[in-house]
């Protein structure tokens, strides 16, 4: 009997990375409650380790305790290795200790890699396996280096080293959690190096590995990247810049934000803002003094998300995109989805506005149940659930004080996030027998 459940979890890809996301997440909430992981050496309250881990294997970044005062160095430690276990993948990880271990990758779990990756087929899995790995360090050794020029020289060598090292995995994996206090970056405005690293780290986190693999091949001849990599690129840089430009305009007299600082660190805060809201969690302006207007398109911004296949969450950049193409084709009156002279499957439509309206819909309920449950105001709450959907992590400052039953929303959230509520619905769907036949067409009027 156990042989044949474990069989059938195995043969379920999605099912398999649902419950490896949750056994590693229980596993980190244990860990965490440990004397040794807490700085004052105490028991830690279960729900805020819980909050935390799935925070952490989710690379969210929101947290009710301060991270850098509240856990002793241990502490940290679980935390920075289960959110580098969070950003590449239960499978990705589990692939290393395999090929470490000198063990042969089995179909099922090709089969995993293959859902986790959101490749297009079985074909050199274990090869891009390697280059997601070589990638993933290479580029965090890097942001690393960089940061430990200004670390090491404001907190000794052993600490700087450390503070990069800790900062660079969580920037790339766009998790969002530091170690320098409880204003986050705020401290580092001035510092262009610091700021514009851990925002080149996270850009790069969000892109999704099948868009460095172009990138590699087909060097900066943008005509031969692959449709996917296109509205990537296109639409990443596209909402930096525009959310930028609008943050930059709406705060730059707001003397809770923008207006204290010089032009060149106006216009890196307004830079960095918009790509932290890409899933990130940092923040380098105090987010409960944005006006409502930037609170919006943040909230906006932060829906959207990164790329599929990358460390990032949200709705997808590629899954908006596709309906934004599919009305503007309906508009022309075209018969077929085209778009850079490929068309599109309508299945892919289907897939799209599934996504999107579930991912509205639980944004809508959480926030609806939460507002009914806590005193704070509407927009702090929108911001707080978009934030944990979309596995952001950035906050209005309410996340402390959430009661347990909200904080046990805000888990469920990060976790379905993190997972993909369309993965999760696969995991436990049964098999679908193809249909026969066709049922007759109706009608319904629109519009």
């Amino acid at each position: 009997m156990k042989t044949i459940r474990k069989k059938r979890i195995i043969d379920n890809p999605s099912l398999y990375l649902v419950l490896g996301f949750f056994s590693v997440i229980i596993i980190g909430s244990f860990l965490l409650m440990l004397p040794i992981s807490s700085a004052d050496g105490t028991v830690g309250n279960y729900i805020d380790c819980l909050f935390v881990s799935t925070s952490n294997v989710c690379v969210t970044g929101l947290t009710p305790v301060v991270t850098a005062t509240h856990w002793s160095t241990f502490g940290h430690v679980v935390i920075i290795i289960l959110i580098q276990i969070g950003g590449l993948g239960i499978m990705t990880m589990s692939t290393l200790m395999a090929l470490i271990l000198g063990k042969r990758i089995t179909l099922s779990s090709r089969l995993v890699i293959k859902e986790q990756l959101s490749a297009d087929n079985m074909k050199g899995l274990v090869k891009l396996i390697k280059y997601v790995l070589a990638s993933t360090f290479i580029i965090e050794l890097v942001g690393a280096a960089l940061l430990s020029i200004s670390f090491i020289p404001e907190y000794g060598l052993g600490k700087g080293i450390w503070y990069s090292i800790f900062h660079s995995i969580s920037s790339f994996c766009n998790a969002g959690f530091d170690i320098l206090g409880d204003s986050s970056l705020t401290n580092y405005n001035s510092n262009a190096l610091v700021m514009l690293t851990i925002a080149v780290l996270i850009i790069l986190g969000g892109l999704g590995f099948n868009v460095y693999t172009n990138i590699t091949a087909y060097k900066f001849n943008f005509k031969k990247y692959s449709l996917h990599a296109k509205i990537v690129l296109i639409g990443t840089a596209f909402l930096i810049v525009s959310v930028a430009i609008f943050i930059f305009i709406a705060e730059y007299n707001n003397p809770g934000t923008l207006k204290g600082l010089s032009a060149k660190d106006k216009t890196i805060a307004s830079f960095f803002q918009s790509v932290t809201l890409r899933t990130a969690g940092y923040y380098s302006i105090d987010q409960a003094a944005l006006h409502d207007s930037s609170a919006i398109i943040s909230i906006l911004a932060m829906f959207i998300g990164g790329a599929p296949a990358s460390t990032a969450g949200g709705l997808k950049i590629t899954t908006l995109a596709l309906l934004i193409i599919t009305v503007i084709n309906e508009v022309k009156g075209n018969e077929n989805i085209v778009v850079f002279n490929k068309s599109i499957r309508f299945e892919q439509v289907f897939k799209a506005i599934t996504v999107f309206i579930i991912f509205t819909f639980w944004v809508l309920f959480v926030s609806i149940v939460i507002i009914i449950i806590e005193p704070f105001p509407p927009l702090d709450v929108f911001y707080e659930v978009v934030s944990a959907t979309a596995t952001v992590g950035i906050s209005r400052g309410i996340t402390p004080d959430l009661a347990n039953v909200s904080k046990l929303l805000i888990i469920l959230t990060m976790y379905l996030g993190r997972v993909g509520m369309l993965t999760l619905l696969f995991a436990f769907s049964k098999d679908k027998k193809k249909k026969q036949y066709k049922e007759a067409y109706g009608n319904i009027i629109l519009g």
